[in-house]
């Protein structure tokens, strides 16, 4: 697949900023507790889906604290709905049992800190501190890792690799970035039967002509 030129990489980050520059994360938290499990919990599971999880299991465990000293079972029937329930609910408990002995009861907002946490990697720190701080950093999940590629931005065979070439051609701005295609991907740049008709740059586009017609 063709690589897009710098001038077409011009092209692609004013339309993303033109269209996504006030995007945020389509979970639904109050605070940043609750946000870093959403993000945890939507590994592999869709945002629509967690948002319908999430509500009880901050009812019953409104804190770290309260989640800290949590039933294993009991937090695996509240995810039962989520993919990978079981690892999840013990991630998100020994997460919160660190931030109550390690963090005062604060999750910490820096990378080296949030990868320390249980059930929190590369990606989802990343994620955090973009939505949190507007961090110049980049999270590569399905829909970024797809568009980048049908855009000719990357032709990284990892999400590490991806990660890396974005960061290197897009440079600022990543925060703003990673949203929008995250969105971009979600509903218009679909992984089957992608809405050609509203792309953004169907002139720059290095993968139409592979979509079967619908």
């Amino acid at each position: 697949m063709k690589k897009a030129t710098k001038k077409e990489i011009e092209i692609i980050k004013e339309a993303f900023i033109e269209k996504y520059s006030d995007a945020v994360t389509e979970l639904q938290y109050r605070n940043d507790f609750e946000l870093l499990i959403a993000i945890i919990l939507s590994a592999q599971c869709t945002d629509k889906r967690v948002n319908i999880i999430t509500p009880a299991l901050f009812e019953k465990y409104p804190t770290p604290y309260h989640l800290a000293d949590a039933s294993l079972e009991e937090v695996k029937e509240l995810l039962k709905a989520c993919s990978f329930f079981n690892n999840k609910a013990k991630n998100i408990i020994k997460m919160a049992q660190s931030v109550v002995t390690l963090h005062d009861g604060e999750i910490p907002h820096d990378t080296k800190q949030l990868i320390k946490l249980a059930g929190v990697g590369n990606k989802t720190a990343n994620v955090f501190m973009i939505e949190t701080e507007g961090a110049n950093v980049m999270a590569v999940d399905t829909h970024v890792f797809r568009v980048s590629h049908r855009l000719g931005l990357s032709d990284g065979k990892t999400v590490e690799q991806t990660e890396a070439h974005l960061v290197k051609k897009l440079k600022g701005d990543l925060h703003i970035f990673h949203q929008a295609m995250v969105l971009f991907g979600r509903y218009i740049c679909k992984a089957v039967s992608p809405d050609c008709d509203n792309c953004l740059f169907p002139h720059v586009c290095k993968s139409k002509s592979g979509f079967k017609p619908q």
